[in-house]
């Protein structure tokens, strides 16, 4: 049986880019052999998919702090939109720490702008959706969003993240270098990415490792992380994607369980 799981990176259109991360599409085949992953992200995603029977849906997801791995997913295609932090209440209506773990339908969420948004993906194909959100959402955010707090919020998140040449700082470090203390910045971490500061940058040096460790020495990727050393990030590897990293890159994952529907509030 052939491999029929597709993952692609699309462009982030530029009047997108303030509020959103990253977009991808996905597409399953009825008969793929590949378990499907869920990865740990502490990114909030509003997934638009079109199902094997040409039925429209729109999920929201929350953020993850653990892999899990699926069989049975029959879904045709779907476009995935990594909402940037700070985004989540303005553009859904809750906080993100109400969605941490959760996948739920869209028009399930509470309040006016969810609804408003259920209303206008509805009836789009997932290629449509982006477009569409392209146009409505700058000035919908500009005017919804709180400027400061964002701001704030963001360069807690950059300061906490693995970078280019850089090692993620600690949570206290990152704390005194904003003028805040941890329990504020703790606080602005639960209502605008779901997570503490502490469980964003564990979720954020494994999805690193994820995408580096093909090129790059483990001892080597473990240091530019900001892991003590590889035992300690082999460690948070398997905690957070059930088996240790050379395991998961030679297909030795954890057994597959079937796909659930999107669970109420």
């Amino acid at each position: 049986m052939t491999n029929t799981v597709s993952r692609q990176v699309l462009a982030t259109p530029e009047a997108l880019r303030p509020w959103v991360a990253g977009i991808g599409s996905v597409s399953v085949g009825e008969e793929s052999a590949e378990p499907y992953v869920h990865l740990p992200d502490a990114l909030t995603k509003v997934v638009v998919r079109v199902g094997a029977d040409g039925r429209r849906s729109t999920l929201v997801v929350g953020p993850r702090v653990r892999a899990s791995y699926h069989r049975g997913k029959r879904f045709a295609s779907c476009v995935e939109v990594r909402l940037t932090p700070g985004t989540a209440r303005p553009l859904l209506g809750v906080p993100a720490v109400d969605l941490v773990g959760r996948a739920v339908p869209l028009d399930d969420l509470p309040g006016a702008a969810a609804r408003r948004l259920t209303r206008e993906l509805r009836w789009l194909d997932p290629g449509e959706a982006v477009a569409h959100l392209a146009d409505v959402l700058p000035g919908r955010l500009a005017t919804a969003a709180d400027g400061p707090r964002t701001a704030l919020l963001r360069a807690g998140v950059d300061a906490l993240s693995s970078g280019a040449g850089r090692v993620p700082g600690q949570v206290g470090e990152v704390a005194r270098e904003l003028a805040v203390s941890e329990r504020q910045l703790r606080n602005l971490f639960a209502e605008g990415v779901g997570l503490s500061p502490k469980h964003f940058a564990r979720v954020d040096r494994v999805r690193t490792v994820l995408s580096h460790a093909a090129h790059v020495a483990w001892a080597d990727l473990a240091a530019a992380t900001g892991y003590y050393d590889q035992s300690h990030m082999t460690s948070d590897f398997r905690t957070l994607m059930g088996v240790p990293p050379r395991s998961y890159f030679t297909g030795r994952l954890p057994r597959a369980t079937p796909c659930q529907a999107p669970g109420r509030p």
